[in-house]
C-alpha cells in the first residue's frame, strides 16, 4: 500500500495532480481543501495517500493532514459512499465544518454538497457520530513512524481516539515495531 508521497509537484489540474517522486509521476486525486493549499508547480509536497484498488481502475488519493486522510477514510466505511463522493464532501466541507455538521446533527450542511441528498445526509451523521473525532484540536501525526503505528493500531481495531492516546506515550523518535509494542502495551493496562 502506498501511505505516503514525498516528491515535486508536477502538475495541477483540479482535482487531479501530478507528483514526481524521483522521475516517476503518480496521479493523485485531492480534495479541493488540500488542493487550495498545495505548493507552487516544482515545489516539494508531502501528501498522506490512500489507495484504492478496483476492478476497473487504481485510483490514489492524497491528503495534506492526517485529519483529512482519517474523514476520508471513515466515510469511505459508510455503505453507500465511495471514494468520489468522500472526496466530493471534503471539498464541500472541512473536517472542523464535518465535524461540527456531525456534532450539531446538522442535515442542511451536508445537502449543500454537491451530489448528497437527505437520506444520505442523514445516514451520514447517523454512521459518522461515534466515528468522528470531535477533537480537532489532537495533534497531528509528527513523522511517518507515527503514522505507521497509529495505521497499525486501527488495524487491529483500536479508534482513533484510543490510537492518539497510546502515541501520546511513546517515546518521540520510537521506531515503528518497537512503537507498536509500546503503544499496544499501553493499551492493556
Amino acid at each position: 500500500m502506498i501511505g505516503r508521497l514525498t516528491g515535486l509537484l508536477a502538475e495541477k489540474s483540479p482535482p487531479q495532480i501530478l507528483v514526481d517522486v524521483g522521475g516517476l509521476g503518480y496521479e493523485v486525486e485531492v480534495p479541493m481543501s488540500s488542493f487550495y493549499n498545495l505548493p507552487a508547480l516544482g515545489e516539494r509536497v508531502v501528501l498522506l495517500t490512500h489507495f484504492v484498488v478496483r476492478e476497473d481502475a487504481q485510483v490514489l488519493y492524497g491528503f495534506l493532514t492526517a485529519a483529512e486522510r482519517h474523514t476520508f477514510r471513515e466515510l469511505v466505511r459508510i455503505s453507500g459512499v465511495g471514494p468520489r463522493t468522500a472526496l466530493a464532501i471534503l471539498s464541500g466541507l472541512s473536517v472542523a465544518d464535518l465535524a461540527g455538521a456531525v456534532a450539531a446533527q446538522d442535515v442542511a450542511r451536508l445537502i449543500k454538497v454537491p451530489g448528497i441528498g437527505k437520506k444520505t445526509a442523514e445516514r451520514l451523521l447517523l454512521e459518522l457520530k461515534d466515528r468522528l473525532a470531535p477533537d480537532l484540536s489532537r495533534p497531528v501525526h509528527t513523522s511517518a513512524a507515527q503514522d505507521d503505528i497509529a495505521q497499525a493500531l486501527r488495524a487491529l481495531g483500536y479508534n482513533e481516539r484510543e490510537a492518539g492516546v497510546a502515541l501520546k506515550a511513546l517515546p518521540a523518535e520510537v521506531g515503528v515495531a518497537e512503537g507498536i509494542k509500546l503503544a499496544l502495551r499501553a493499551l492493556n493496562r
